[in-house]
């Protein structure tokens, strides 16, 4: 994808920043981003690297926009109750900017499909709310060497971590061995609005910084935020000599 004069100035805000440039803008253009679930996190993201001008994004969601999204998941309203969320999330991305691609898989995330729903994407984004795909995705992205950028948010908190498995690095079995007994997320637990939002842009913010190459990227290490102290650390992430990936 080339830049043009209108994309000169519809992105000229990013282009003068010395770090980002026009050499930066045409990585961006030319990046291929896989958002696996469109809810609180996937919205946010969506809109943010839409907006910022990734040139093909992917966005992978069974599910069905209900009422109880709607304090979160910014991109829907009570006119879309009913539709599919991938459906009506690529119409409302195109409002933003219809000369991205939109590659769009209306179906679960399995076992027998994640090969090929993310064999064509240099960077695969989580934003599940069940620790099932959350394995899966971290161990197809280990086999296939991709960079995995995943958020997870409950309650007021919310955390985000980055694997880049084109090189030596940990992964999420590493401080996360085995799935939990019992499932916890915003079905169960609840969700404050605005950490969907925050978290969900720092996810943006993070894949950015990796199509341009900025440094100080937050591989190899988790980022945990609570919104009520309103704090951001970080952990180091180290590889375990007992995981099963063999990190």
């Amino acid at each position: 994808m080339q830049l043009g004069l209108k994309d000169f100035k519809r992105f000229e805000k990013q282009i003068i920043l010395k770090n980002v440039g026009v050499a930066g803008q045409k990585k961006i253009f030319n990046a291929k981003v896989l958002i696996i679930g469109i809810g609180g996190l996937g919205c946010p993201l969506l809109t943010y690297l839409a907006a910022s001008g990734v040139g093909t994004i992917g966005i992978a969601d069974p599910d069905k926009i209900e009422i109880s999204n709607l304090n979160r998941q910014t991109l829907f309203t009570s006119n879309d109750i009913g539709k599919y969320k991938v459906d009506q999330a690529k119409y409302s991305i195109k409002r933003i900017n219809n000369k991205i691609r939109i590659k769009v898989f209306k179906k679960k995330i399995t076992l027998k499909n994640i090969k090929s729903v993310i064999r064509d994407f240099d960077i695969i984004c989580d934003g599940t709310d069940n620790f099932e795909t959350r394995y899966l995705v971290n161990d197809e992205c280990k086999k296939m060497k991709k960079i995995l950028i995943s958020a997870a948010i409950s309650k007021f908190d919310g955390h985000l971590y980055k694997f880049n498995f084109k090189k030596k690095t940990s992964c999420y079995r590493c401080f996360m061995p085995e799935m939990p007994v019992i499932e916890r997320n915003c079905e169960t637990d609840g969700i404050f609005s605005p950490v969907a939002g925050i978290l969900g842009s720092l996810q943006a913010n993070e894949v950015l910084k990796t199509i341009i190459g900025l440094r100080n990227s937050l591989d190899n290490q988790m980022m945990i935020f609570d919104s009520i102290k309103i704090n951001l650390r970080k952990i180091k992430l180290s590889s375990n000599p007992e995981c099963k990936n063999k990190c």
